[in-house]
């Protein structure tokens, strides 16, 4: 019995170990990530900041930003064009009250990463469309718009107070397009005022800049000019 116990527990701390030495690797990398995007924002004409005091606070309400703040610090701030368009990237941290302390017992934050391009329109109405989600009820979203087209609307939610401008923008290609584009799945859209956004849950780093910048770029070029000019 003793034996058995002692492998026990000698099992637990090899898997401790392991799971230490992972942790280890995984922040070297996401350290080696951050010191890198400096370095790409230099090559390709952008302005970085490794932390922009209260540039975050403007976007409280967007996506995983809260809905109200004062001086929020917008990490690894990057400005510039992409594919001629003006753009911004962030990451936002907050300490989450549901995770406990790290192993070295600091603060565990929760890394948001946030992009957003300039769209042509001023002051356009608001618009979200992103995948439903059986908590919707629980974070206090009312109901939804329907666009009438069972695919679409089975598989994203529509949320907005204009509903003809939100016609206007998700026309038959940009459905099309949304329904068969796979990034769809896990690239949220939200349009407020003259931006159009996404983000996700996780560290920003070069290639995430890219995939994020690339695909709100492939949603603008299909949104009818005209849309722009109404609004």
């Amino acid at each position: 019995m003793k034996i058995l116990v002692y492998g026990v527990i000698l099992g637990l701390v090899a898997l401790a170990i392991r799971a230490i030495r992972r942790s280890n690797r995984e922040g070297d990398r996401i350290q080696e990530d951050w010191e890198a995007l400096e370095g790409v924002a230099a090559t390709r004409g952008w302005t970085y900041e490794r932390r922009a005091r209260g540039r975050a606070t403007e976007y409280c309400g967007v996506g995983p930003m809260p809905g109200k703040g004062s001086n929020l610090s917008a990490w690894h701030y990057i400005t510039g064009e992409f594919r001629g368009r003006s753009f911004k990237c962030f990451e936002y941290r907050y300490v989450n009250p549901l995770s406990g302390d790290t192993q070295a017992g600091n603060r565990q934050y929760t890394h948001e990463s946030v992009f957003l391009i300039s769209a042509p329109g001023m002051g356009t109405p608001y618009m979200h469309v992103g995948r439903p989600s059986k908590i919707d009820g629980m974070m206090g979203r009312g109901p939804r718009m329907l666009l009438g087209v069972p695919e679409f609307d089975k598989k994203f939610r529509v949320d907005t107070r204009d509903e003809a401008f939100v016609r206007s923008v998700l026309t038959d290609d940009m459905r099309a397009f949304l329904l068969s584009d796979q990034r769809a799945e896990t690239h949220p859209l939200r349009l407020r005022d003259d931006e159009l956004f996404t983000w996700y849950t996780g560290y920003l780093n070069e290639q995430e800049i890219e995939n994020r910048l690339n695909y709100l770029c492939d949603v603008m070029e299909r949104i009818p000019a005209q849309v722009w000019t109404a609004a």
